[in-house]
């Protein structure tokens, strides 16, 4: 399978508005980032989004994502969920209802905030067209087992995603100990690391650096990042097999 990080920023993406900073004016595309969130290409060709952000029509063009076939969330924070209307253009050209998963808390936020999109098919596709499917355990989807992964954004519960050996945790400020036995034999991790200094629903570099050698995966990639991270100037100081992720990159899994 594939993966493509449609997006590695925090909520306010970079550059953030008003900024001038370094990153925030510099000409390097890879600190260019768009609300975070991820596409998954299947070896059948299915795809599955992890969240859907307020860029998505935005990551979508960009990457030339023609088709959507489910969505799993990772919690229902504005900055990953609020693309959700730009599945009506996959709903319209496929021709299909496509399925959201997510815990059941998240299913019902977004049966209560859109309402509106979960409907059946039917001889219009003006609107989306959308199945939620709240999900509390491993589950079959494509063919492929998922298994969701609570962990804690600050006082909330959230869930992080197992697909095959990629594993993605976004906004996470702990791992519970009963979640670290679905973390072995990882080869690809994208770790939430927002910033430097410390901030109570997110690991900071620190510890975003420690959870990825407690886990142990072959590769490490870090998301959900600020603007207070410079591409070039994280990347010299990150250990041999992590590495700071950036809108558009693919990795083959």
């Amino acid at each position: 399978m594939q993966l493509t990080m449609l997006g590695v920023g925090s909520s306010a993406g970079t550059p953030m508005i008003g900024c001038q900073c370094s990153t925030c004016v510099s000409t390097d595309k890879r600190n260019h980032r768009t609300r975070c969130s991820s596409a998954i290409t299947l070896d059948n060709g299915k795809v599955i989004l992890i969240d859907t952000g307020p860029d998505l029509r935005q990551q979508a063009l960009r990457e030339g994502l023609m088709n959507v076939d489910a969505v799993l969330y990772t919690h229902t924070h504005a900055d990953h969920l609020h693309g959700i209307d730009d599945l009506r253009a996959y709903c319209q050209r496929q021709r299909c209802q496509i399925p959201l998963y997510g815990s059941p808390e998240a299913m019902r936020h977004i049966a209560d905030k859109f309402g509106y999109t979960l409907r059946e098919a039917g001889d219009f596709w003006d609107l989306p067209i959308l199945k939620v499917n709240p999900v509390t355990s491993s589950f079959t989807l494509f063919e492929q087992t998922i298994t969701p992964i609570p962990i804690k954004h600050g006082h909330s519960d959230i869930y992080g995603y197992r697909i095959g050996n990629l594993v993605y945790l976004t906004d996470v400020s702990a791992i519970p100990a009963s979640s670290m036995e679905f973390l072995n034999d990882v080869d690809v991790l994208l770790l939430d690391c927002l910033r430097i200094t410390p901030h109570y629903t997110h690991v900071n570099l620190e510890q975003s650096l420690g959870l990825a050698s407690q886990i142990g995966a072959k590769a490490t990639y870090l998301i959900h990042m600020t603007h207070d991270l410079e591409y070039a100037a994280l990347t010299a100081q990150l250990p041999a097999n992590v590495f700071v992720g950036y809108d558009g990159l693919k990795i083959k899994i």
